[in-house]
Protein backbone atom coordinates (compact mmCIF):
# COMPACT_ATOMS: atom_id res chain seq x y z
CA UNK A 1 0.00 0.00 0.00
CA UNK A 2 1.06 3.61 -0.47
CA UNK A 3 2.09 5.64 2.57
CA UNK A 4 0.06 8.83 3.00
CA UNK A 5 2.17 11.87 2.31
CA UNK A 6 0.36 13.67 5.14
CA UNK A 7 2.18 11.50 7.70
CA UNK A 8 5.57 13.01 6.76
CA UNK A 9 6.82 16.28 8.25
CA UNK A 10 10.18 17.73 9.28
CA UNK A 11 10.62 18.39 12.99
CA UNK A 12 10.92 22.10 13.76
CA UNK A 13 13.86 21.60 16.15
CA UNK A 14 15.72 19.05 13.96
CA UNK A 15 19.47 19.38 13.42
CA UNK A 16 21.73 18.48 10.50
CA UNK A 17 21.35 18.95 6.76
CA UNK A 18 17.96 18.77 5.08
CA UNK A 19 19.01 15.50 3.46
CA UNK A 20 19.85 14.02 6.87
CA UNK A 21 16.55 15.26 8.30
CA UNK A 22 14.63 13.59 5.47
CA UNK A 23 16.52 10.33 6.03
CA UNK A 24 15.79 10.47 9.76
CA UNK A 25 12.12 11.20 9.10
CA UNK A 26 11.72 8.13 6.84
CA UNK A 27 13.77 5.91 9.17
CA UNK A 28 11.55 6.86 12.11
CA UNK A 29 8.47 6.01 10.02
CA UNK A 30 9.90 2.53 9.32
CA UNK A 31 11.06 1.87 12.90
CA UNK A 32 7.75 3.03 14.37
CA UNK A 33 5.77 0.71 12.10
CA UNK A 34 3.95 3.50 10.21
CA UNK A 35 5.83 2.47 7.09
CA UNK A 36 5.99 -1.29 6.71
CA UNK A 37 7.93 -3.59 4.41
CA UNK A 38 6.59 -3.35 0.85
CA UNK A 39 4.86 0.02 1.37
CA UNK A 40 5.29 2.56 -1.42
CA UNK A 41 6.83 5.94 -0.56
CA UNK A 42 5.64 9.24 -2.07
CA UNK A 43 7.40 10.26 -5.27
CA UNK A 44 10.38 12.59 -4.94
CA UNK A 45 8.44 15.39 -6.63
CA UNK A 46 5.38 15.13 -4.35
CA UNK A 47 7.41 14.75 -1.15
CA UNK A 48 9.62 17.72 -2.06
CA UNK A 49 6.56 19.90 -2.68
CA UNK A 50 4.94 18.69 0.55
CA UNK A 51 8.02 19.38 2.71
CA UNK A 52 9.01 22.59 0.90
CA UNK A 53 12.49 21.41 -0.05
CA UNK A 54 14.23 20.84 -3.35
CA UNK A 55 13.59 17.64 -5.27
CA UNK A 56 17.32 16.84 -5.40
CA UNK A 57 17.37 16.76 -1.57
CA UNK A 58 14.70 14.05 -1.56
CA UNK A 59 16.44 12.15 -4.36
CA UNK A 60 19.75 12.14 -2.49
CA UNK A 61 18.05 10.97 0.73
CA UNK A 62 16.26 8.14 -1.11
CA UNK A 63 19.54 7.15 -2.84
CA UNK A 64 21.39 6.97 0.50
CA UNK A 65 18.64 4.80 1.97
CA UNK A 66 18.78 2.53 -1.10
CA UNK A 67 22.45 1.93 -0.35
CA UNK A 68 21.60 1.10 3.29
CA UNK A 69 18.87 -1.35 2.14
CA UNK A 70 16.11 0.61 3.88
CA UNK A 71 14.48 1.22 0.50
CA UNK A 72 14.28 -0.50 -2.87
CA UNK A 73 13.62 0.98 -6.29
CA UNK A 74 11.36 -0.66 -8.84
CA UNK A 75 12.24 1.27 -11.97
CA UNK A 76 9.61 3.78 -12.99
CA UNK A 77 7.22 2.43 -10.36
CA UNK A 78 8.95 4.34 -7.54
CA UNK A 79 10.50 3.70 -4.16
CA UNK A 80 9.38 1.07 -1.62
CA UNK A 81 10.33 0.06 1.91
CA UNK A 82 12.80 -2.80 1.55
CA UNK A 83 11.93 -6.31 2.64
CA UNK A 84 15.26 -6.21 4.51
CA UNK A 85 14.42 -3.03 6.40
CA UNK A 86 14.49 -3.35 10.20
CA UNK A 87 11.26 -4.55 11.72
CA UNK A 88 9.67 -2.16 14.25
CA UNK A 89 10.45 -3.15 17.84
CA UNK A 90 7.71 -4.77 19.88
CA UNK A 91 7.21 -2.79 23.05
CA UNK A 92 4.50 -1.42 25.28
CA UNK A 93 4.22 2.35 25.61
CA UNK A 94 5.64 3.54 28.92
CA UNK A 95 3.10 4.08 31.68
CA UNK A 96 3.13 7.23 33.78
CA UNK A 97 5.31 6.72 36.84
CA UNK A 98 2.61 8.32 38.99
CA UNK A 99 -1.14 8.36 38.32
CA UNK A 100 -2.18 11.81 39.42
CA UNK A 101 -5.91 11.08 39.25
CA UNK A 102 -7.91 9.60 42.11
CA UNK A 103 -10.21 7.51 39.92
CA UNK A 104 -12.22 6.27 42.90
CA UNK A 105 -13.37 9.86 43.42
CA UNK A 106 -13.37 10.96 39.76
CA UNK A 107 -15.70 8.22 38.51
CA UNK A 108 -19.25 9.24 39.30
CA UNK A 109 -20.99 6.04 38.18
CA UNK A 110 -19.60 2.50 38.08
CA UNK A 111 -20.62 -0.08 35.49
CA UNK A 112 -18.15 -2.89 36.16
CA UNK A 113 -18.49 -5.65 38.70
CA UNK A 114 -21.95 -6.82 37.60
CA UNK A 115 -23.03 -10.46 37.49
CA UNK A 116 -23.08 -10.50 33.68
CA UNK A 117 -20.87 -13.48 32.77
CA UNK A 118 -18.03 -13.33 30.31
CA UNK A 119 -18.53 -15.71 27.42
CA UNK A 120 -15.52 -17.22 25.63
CA UNK A 121 -14.76 -15.48 22.35
CA UNK A 122 -13.16 -18.68 21.06
CA UNK A 123 -16.36 -20.71 21.45
CA UNK A 124 -15.97 -22.10 17.92
CA UNK A 125 -12.79 -23.87 18.96
CA UNK A 126 -14.81 -26.08 21.35
CA UNK A 127 -16.19 -29.28 19.87
CA UNK A 128 -19.41 -29.16 21.89
CA UNK A 129 -20.51 -25.50 22.13
CA UNK A 130 -23.88 -25.56 23.91
CA UNK A 131 -23.48 -21.80 24.13
CA UNK A 132 -26.44 -19.46 23.80
CA UNK A 133 -26.78 -16.52 21.42
CA UNK A 134 -24.10 -17.50 18.90
CA UNK A 135 -24.92 -18.17 15.23
CA UNK A 136 -24.45 -21.22 13.08
CA UNK A 137 -22.74 -19.67 10.08
CA UNK A 138 -23.84 -22.55 7.85
CA UNK A 139 -27.47 -21.45 8.27
CA UNK A 140 -26.88 -17.80 7.35
CA UNK A 141 -27.64 -16.77 3.77
CA UNK A 142 -24.35 -15.01 2.99
CA UNK A 143 -24.99 -14.66 -0.74
CA UNK A 144 -28.38 -13.00 -0.35
CA UNK A 145 -27.07 -10.66 2.35
CA UNK A 146 -24.21 -9.67 0.03
CA UNK A 147 -26.66 -8.98 -2.81
CA UNK A 148 -28.73 -6.79 -0.51
CA UNK A 149 -25.59 -4.93 0.57
CA UNK A 150 -24.70 -4.25 -3.07
CA UNK A 151 -28.23 -3.08 -3.75
CA UNK A 152 -28.14 -0.74 -0.75
CA UNK A 153 -24.85 0.73 -1.99
CA UNK A 154 -26.36 1.58 -5.38
CA UNK A 155 -27.01 5.08 -6.68
CA UNK A 156 -30.74 4.83 -5.93
CA UNK A 157 -30.16 4.46 -2.19
CA UNK A 158 -27.17 6.74 -1.88
CA UNK A 159 -28.97 9.56 -0.06
CA UNK A 160 -30.57 7.26 2.52
CA UNK A 161 -27.26 5.54 3.22
CA UNK A 162 -24.75 8.40 3.38
CA UNK A 163 -26.78 11.30 4.80
CA UNK A 164 -27.12 12.11 8.47
CA UNK A 165 -30.76 11.32 9.17
CA UNK A 166 -30.53 13.04 12.57
CA UNK A 167 -33.15 11.19 14.65
CA UNK A 168 -34.96 9.48 11.77
CA UNK A 169 -35.06 5.78 10.85
CA UNK A 170 -35.02 4.10 7.46
CA UNK A 171 -38.57 4.32 6.17
CA UNK A 172 -38.19 1.08 4.20
CA UNK A 173 -37.28 -0.81 7.37
CA UNK A 174 -39.97 0.68 9.60
CA UNK A 175 -42.57 0.06 6.88
CA UNK A 176 -41.67 -3.62 6.71
CA UNK A 177 -41.74 -3.92 10.50
CA UNK A 178 -45.18 -2.27 10.58
CA UNK A 179 -46.67 -4.20 7.65
CA UNK A 180 -45.06 -7.62 7.97
CA UNK A 181 -43.33 -8.31 11.30
CA UNK A 182 -45.74 -6.80 13.81
CA UNK A 183 -48.98 -8.17 12.26
CA UNK A 184 -47.56 -11.69 12.82
CA UNK A 185 -47.64 -10.84 16.52
CA UNK A 186 -51.12 -9.34 16.30
CA UNK A 187 -49.79 -5.77 16.63
CA UNK A 188 -50.82 -2.74 14.60
CA UNK A 189 -48.55 0.32 14.73
CA UNK A 190 -47.85 3.47 12.74
CA UNK A 191 -44.47 4.99 11.94
CA UNK A 192 -44.69 7.32 14.94
CA UNK A 193 -45.00 4.26 17.19
CA UNK A 194 -41.82 2.47 16.02
CA UNK A 195 -38.19 3.23 16.87
CA UNK A 196 -35.21 1.27 15.50
CA UNK A 197 -32.58 0.45 18.15
CA UNK A 198 -29.13 -1.08 18.39
CA UNK A 199 -30.55 -4.46 19.39
CA UNK A 200 -33.02 -5.47 22.10
CA UNK A 201 -30.59 -4.58 24.89
CA UNK A 202 -30.41 -0.98 23.67
CA UNK A 203 -34.22 -0.96 23.48
CA UNK A 204 -34.48 -2.10 27.10
CA UNK A 205 -31.99 0.57 28.17
CA UNK A 206 -33.91 3.30 26.38
CA UNK A 207 -37.17 2.15 27.98
CA UNK A 208 -35.59 2.09 31.44
CA UNK A 209 -34.08 5.55 31.04
CA UNK A 210 -37.33 7.11 29.82
CA UNK A 211 -39.70 5.41 32.28
CA UNK A 212 -37.74 5.07 35.52
CA UNK A 213 -36.40 7.46 38.14
CA UNK A 214 -34.81 6.96 41.55
CA UNK A 215 -38.27 7.19 43.10
CA UNK A 216 -39.95 4.61 40.84
CA UNK A 217 -40.06 0.82 41.16
CA UNK A 218 -39.30 -1.70 38.43
CA UNK A 219 -40.65 -5.24 38.79
CA UNK A 220 -38.84 -7.94 36.83
CA UNK A 221 -38.74 -11.70 36.59
CA UNK A 222 -36.45 -13.81 38.75
CA UNK A 223 -34.55 -15.47 37.15
CA UNK A 224 -34.23 -13.03 34.27
CA UNK A 225 -31.95 -11.79 31.50
CA UNK A 226 -28.93 -10.66 33.52
CA UNK A 227 -28.24 -7.62 31.33
CA UNK A 228 -31.74 -6.33 32.07
CA UNK A 229 -30.99 -6.52 35.80
CA UNK A 230 -27.78 -4.58 35.19
CA UNK A 231 -29.70 -1.93 33.23
CA UNK A 232 -32.26 -1.54 35.99
CA UNK A 233 -29.58 -1.40 38.69
CA UNK A 234 -27.74 1.34 36.81
CA UNK A 235 -30.96 3.36 36.52
CA UNK A 236 -30.97 3.55 40.35
CA UNK A 237 -34.67 2.79 40.56
CA UNK A 238 -36.14 0.54 43.25
CA UNK A 239 -35.82 -3.12 42.23
CA UNK A 240 -38.58 -5.67 42.79
CA UNK A 241 -37.61 -9.18 41.60
CA UNK A 242 -40.64 -11.46 41.23
CA UNK A 243 -40.10 -15.26 41.27
CA UNK A 244 -41.47 -16.94 38.14
CA UNK A 245 -43.29 -20.25 38.02
CA UNK A 246 -44.07 -22.73 35.24
CA UNK A 247 -46.28 -20.11 33.53
CA UNK A 248 -43.91 -17.18 33.84
CA UNK A 249 -44.51 -14.01 35.86
CA UNK A 250 -47.36 -14.31 38.45
CA UNK A 251 -49.35 -11.03 38.36
CA UNK A 252 -50.57 -11.36 41.95
CA UNK A 253 -46.96 -11.23 43.23
CA UNK A 254 -46.33 -7.77 41.80
CA UNK A 255 -45.73 -5.23 44.61
CA UNK A 256 -48.41 -2.55 45.05
CA UNK A 257 -45.92 0.26 44.36
CA UNK A 258 -44.80 -1.12 40.96
CA UNK A 259 -44.41 1.50 38.22
CA UNK A 260 -42.92 -0.54 35.34
CA UNK A 261 -43.10 -4.31 34.75
CA UNK A 262 -40.41 -6.01 32.63
CA UNK A 263 -41.44 -9.42 31.31
CA UNK A 264 -40.75 -12.04 28.62
CA UNK A 265 -44.20 -13.67 28.31
CA UNK A 266 -43.73 -15.54 25.02
CA UNK A 267 -40.42 -17.16 25.92
CA UNK A 268 -39.33 -16.48 29.47
CA UNK A 269 -35.62 -15.88 29.82
CA UNK A 270 -34.02 -18.20 30.82
CA UNK A 271 -36.64 -20.82 31.83
CA UNK A 272 -38.26 -20.75 28.32
CA UNK A 273 -41.79 -20.98 29.83
CA UNK A 274 -44.70 -19.42 27.92
CA UNK A 275 -47.29 -17.31 29.72
CA UNK A 276 -50.84 -18.60 29.00
CA UNK A 277 -53.42 -16.22 27.53
CA UNK A 278 -55.43 -16.24 30.76
CA UNK A 279 -52.40 -15.05 32.76
CA UNK A 280 -51.55 -12.44 30.12
CA UNK A 281 -55.00 -10.94 30.54
CA UNK A 282 -54.59 -11.08 34.31
CA UNK A 283 -51.24 -9.28 33.99
CA UNK A 284 -52.84 -6.50 31.94
CA UNK A 285 -55.60 -6.18 34.51
CA UNK A 286 -53.08 -6.04 37.36
CA UNK A 287 -51.06 -3.38 35.50
CA UNK A 288 -54.22 -1.28 35.12
CA UNK A 289 -54.93 -1.56 38.84
CA UNK A 290 -51.37 -0.48 39.65
CA UNK A 291 -51.41 2.17 36.90
CA UNK A 292 -48.16 0.55 35.75
CA UNK A 293 -46.57 0.17 32.33
CA UNK A 294 -45.33 -3.13 30.89
CA UNK A 295 -42.17 -3.62 28.81
CA UNK A 296 -42.59 -6.84 26.81
CA UNK A 297 -39.35 -8.37 25.53
CA UNK A 298 -40.30 -10.70 22.64
CA UNK A 299 -36.70 -11.58 21.78
CA UNK A 300 -37.17 -15.06 20.27
CA UNK A 301 -40.65 -15.29 18.76
CA UNK A 302 -39.30 -16.10 15.27
CA UNK A 303 -37.91 -19.37 16.62
CA UNK A 304 -41.42 -20.86 17.07
CA UNK A 305 -41.00 -23.96 14.92
CA UNK A 306 -43.10 -26.43 16.94
CA UNK A 307 -46.37 -24.51 16.54
CA UNK A 308 -47.44 -20.90 15.95
CA UNK A 309 -46.64 -18.62 18.89
CA UNK A 310 -49.28 -17.08 21.11
CA UNK A 311 -50.25 -13.50 20.28
CA UNK A 312 -47.97 -10.91 21.83
CA UNK A 313 -49.03 -9.36 25.11
CA UNK A 314 -49.19 -6.00 23.32
CA UNK A 315 -51.80 -7.37 20.90
CA UNK A 316 -54.14 -7.83 23.90
CA UNK A 317 -53.48 -4.34 25.25
CA UNK A 318 -56.35 -1.89 24.77
CA UNK A 319 -54.96 0.97 26.87
CA UNK A 320 -51.49 1.47 25.42
CA UNK A 321 -49.76 0.21 28.58
CA UNK A 322 -47.47 -2.25 26.80
CA UNK A 323 -44.18 -1.23 25.21
CA UNK A 324 -42.97 -3.94 22.86
CA UNK A 325 -39.32 -4.86 22.27
CA UNK A 326 -38.34 -6.86 19.17
CA UNK A 327 -35.00 -7.94 17.77
CA UNK A 328 -33.40 -9.30 14.61
CA UNK A 329 -30.32 -10.52 16.48
CA UNK A 330 -31.65 -14.04 17.09
CA UNK A 331 -33.33 -14.54 13.73
CA UNK A 332 -30.65 -12.92 11.52
CA UNK A 333 -27.32 -12.81 13.34
CA UNK A 334 -26.23 -11.37 16.72
CA UNK A 335 -23.55 -9.14 15.22
CA UNK A 336 -26.25 -7.16 13.40
CA UNK A 337 -27.29 -5.40 16.64
CA UNK A 338 -30.63 -4.23 15.28
CA UNK A 339 -33.92 -4.20 17.17
CA UNK A 340 -36.95 -1.98 17.64
CA UNK A 341 -39.32 -0.46 20.17
CA UNK A 342 -43.07 -0.20 19.66
CA UNK A 343 -45.10 2.04 21.92
CA UNK A 344 -47.36 5.04 22.23
CA UNK A 345 -46.24 8.11 20.21
CA UNK A 346 -45.52 10.08 23.41
CA UNK A 347 -43.13 7.38 24.63
CA UNK A 348 -41.45 6.91 21.23
CA UNK A 349 -40.82 10.67 20.97
CA UNK A 350 -38.92 10.64 24.24
CA UNK A 351 -37.01 7.45 23.38
CA UNK A 352 -36.11 8.91 19.98
CA UNK A 353 -34.82 12.11 21.57
CA UNK A 354 -32.71 10.12 24.04
CA UNK A 355 -31.34 7.90 21.28
CA UNK A 356 -30.46 10.99 19.27
CA UNK A 357 -28.27 12.34 22.07
CA UNK A 358 -26.35 9.05 22.13
CA UNK A 359 -25.91 7.85 18.57
CA UNK A 360 -28.28 9.84 16.32
CA UNK A 361 -29.61 6.68 14.69
CA UNK A 362 -28.41 3.15 13.86
CA UNK A 363 -26.24 3.19 10.71
CA UNK A 364 -28.30 3.94 7.62
CA UNK A 365 -26.46 1.36 5.52
CA UNK A 366 -27.23 -1.45 7.98
CA UNK A 367 -30.87 -0.42 8.15
CA UNK A 368 -31.25 -0.33 4.36
CA UNK A 369 -29.49 -3.70 3.85
CA UNK A 370 -31.77 -5.25 6.47
CA UNK A 371 -34.82 -3.68 4.84
CA UNK A 372 -33.94 -5.28 1.51
CA UNK A 373 -33.16 -8.64 3.14
CA UNK A 374 -36.60 -8.59 4.77
CA UNK A 375 -38.65 -7.25 1.88
CA UNK A 376 -37.12 -9.49 -0.81
CA UNK A 377 -38.13 -12.66 1.06
CA UNK A 378 -34.67 -13.79 2.15
CA UNK A 379 -35.49 -13.28 5.83
CA UNK A 380 -38.55 -15.54 5.91
CA UNK A 381 -36.71 -18.23 3.94
CA UNK A 382 -33.80 -18.15 6.38
CA UNK A 383 -36.11 -18.26 9.42
CA UNK A 384 -37.78 -21.38 7.99
CA UNK A 385 -34.38 -22.98 7.35
CA UNK A 386 -33.20 -22.18 10.88
CA UNK A 387 -36.46 -23.49 12.33
CA UNK A 388 -36.07 -26.82 10.55
CA UNK A 389 -32.45 -27.16 11.71
CA UNK A 390 -33.30 -26.19 15.29
CA UNK A 391 -36.19 -28.65 15.43
CA UNK A 392 -33.91 -31.50 14.31
CA UNK A 393 -31.28 -30.55 16.88
CA UNK A 394 -33.88 -30.19 19.62
CA UNK A 395 -35.16 -33.73 18.97
CA UNK A 396 -31.63 -35.15 19.12
CA UNK A 397 -30.94 -33.26 22.35
CA UNK A 398 -34.20 -34.36 23.99
CA UNK A 399 -33.38 -37.99 23.22
CA UNK A 400 -29.83 -37.64 24.57
CA UNK A 401 -31.01 -35.87 27.72
CA UNK A 402 -33.61 -38.57 28.37
CA UNK A 403 -31.07 -41.34 27.75
CA UNK A 404 -28.67 -39.96 30.35
CA UNK A 405 -31.34 -38.99 32.87
CA UNK A 406 -30.60 -35.28 32.95
CA UNK A 407 -33.27 -32.97 34.41
CA UNK A 408 -34.95 -30.40 32.14
CA UNK A 409 -36.25 -27.51 34.26
CA UNK A 410 -37.83 -25.68 31.32
CA UNK A 411 -38.39 -26.21 27.61
CA UNK A 412 -40.06 -23.84 25.18
CA UNK A 413 -43.59 -24.82 24.20
CA UNK A 414 -43.23 -23.28 20.76
CA UNK A 415 -39.54 -23.91 20.10
CA UNK A 416 -36.69 -21.56 20.91
CA UNK A 417 -33.01 -22.39 20.90
CA UNK A 418 -32.20 -23.75 24.36
CA UNK A 419 -33.15 -25.91 27.35
CA UNK A 420 -33.13 -24.67 30.94
CA UNK A 421 -31.52 -27.45 32.96
CA UNK A 422 -31.28 -28.37 36.65
CA UNK A 423 -28.38 -30.37 38.06
CA UNK A 424 -28.76 -32.30 41.36
CA UNK A 425 -28.59 -30.27 44.55
CA UNK A 426 -25.02 -29.67 45.64
CA UNK A 427 -23.65 -29.45 42.09
CA UNK A 428 -22.13 -26.05 41.40
CA UNK A 429 -22.60 -25.53 37.66
CA UNK A 430 -19.90 -22.85 37.51
CA UNK A 431 -17.38 -25.44 38.69
CA UNK A 432 -19.02 -27.96 36.37
CA UNK A 433 -18.64 -25.58 33.40
CA UNK A 434 -14.94 -25.06 34.14
CA UNK A 435 -14.36 -28.82 34.23
CA UNK A 436 -16.32 -29.44 31.04
CA UNK A 437 -14.22 -26.90 29.12
CA UNK A 438 -11.30 -29.32 29.47
CA UNK A 439 -13.33 -31.84 27.42
CA UNK A 440 -14.32 -29.25 24.79
CA UNK A 441 -17.83 -28.71 26.19
CA UNK A 442 -19.37 -25.29 26.78
CA UNK A 443 -22.44 -24.84 28.99
CA UNK A 444 -23.87 -21.68 30.52
CA UNK A 445 -24.05 -21.67 34.36
CA UNK A 446 -27.38 -20.37 35.61
CA UNK A 447 -26.38 -18.46 38.73
CA UNK A 448 -26.06 -15.12 36.91
CA UNK A 449 -29.74 -15.18 35.94
CA UNK A 450 -30.91 -15.08 39.57
CA UNK A 451 -31.08 -12.00 41.77
CA UNK A 452 -28.69 -12.20 44.74
CA UNK A 453 -28.47 -13.27 47.44
CA UNK A 454 -30.84 -16.20 46.79
CA UNK A 455 -29.02 -17.53 43.72
CA UNK A 456 -29.16 -21.33 43.34
CA UNK A 457 -25.98 -22.81 41.93
CA UNK A 458 -27.32 -25.95 40.26
CA UNK A 459 -29.05 -24.52 37.16
CA UNK A 460 -27.54 -24.22 33.70
CA UNK A 461 -28.58 -23.52 30.12
CA UNK A 462 -27.91 -25.69 27.06
CA UNK A 463 -28.38 -24.09 23.65
CA UNK A 464 -28.50 -25.90 20.32
CA UNK A 465 -28.22 -22.89 18.00
CA UNK A 466 -24.53 -23.30 17.20
CA UNK A 467 -23.77 -27.03 17.57
CA UNK A 468 -24.27 -29.57 14.75
CA UNK A 469 -26.77 -32.37 15.38
CA UNK A 470 -24.13 -35.09 15.04
CA UNK A 471 -22.13 -33.75 18.01
CA UNK A 472 -25.02 -33.24 20.42
CA UNK A 473 -25.29 -36.79 21.79
CA UNK A 474 -21.59 -37.08 22.62
CA UNK A 475 -21.63 -33.65 24.25
CA UNK A 476 -24.62 -34.55 26.44
CA UNK A 477 -22.87 -37.77 27.43
CA UNK A 478 -19.85 -35.80 28.63
CA UNK A 479 -22.11 -33.48 30.64
CA UNK A 480 -23.83 -36.46 32.30
CA UNK A 481 -20.46 -38.00 33.19
CA UNK A 482 -19.22 -34.71 34.65
CA UNK A 483 -22.36 -34.34 36.80
CA UNK A 484 -21.95 -37.87 38.17
CA UNK A 485 -18.31 -37.13 38.96
CA UNK A 486 -19.30 -33.89 40.73
CA UNK A 487 -21.67 -35.83 43.00
CA UNK A 488 -19.02 -38.28 44.20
Amino acid sequence: MAISIETFFLAAQAHGTLQAQVQQMITEAILSGRAQRGDKLPSTRKLAAHLGVSRITITLAYTEMLANDYLTSQGRSGYYVSQNAPAPPIFSPPKPSVDGVDWGRAIGNTFVGTLTPEKPLDWKSYRYPFTYGQPDETLFDHNSWRLCALKALGQKDQASVIRDQYDRDDSELTSFIARHILPRRGIRAGHDEILVTMGAQNALWLAAQVLLTQRRTAAFEDPCYYSLRDILSQSRCHLAPVPVDADGLPPDLLPPNTDVIFTTPSHQCPTTSTMPIKRRKALLKRAKTLDALIVEDDYEFEMSFLKPPSPALKSLDREGRVIYVGSFSKSLFPGLRLGYLVGAPAFIREARALRSTMLRHPPGLIQRITAYFLSLGYYDAMVRRMGAAFQARREVMEQAIAKHGLDIAGRGVFGGSSFWMRAPSGVNTQVLADELKKDGVLIEPGMAFFTPPASPQNYYRLAYSSIPSERIADGISLIAQAIKKAQT
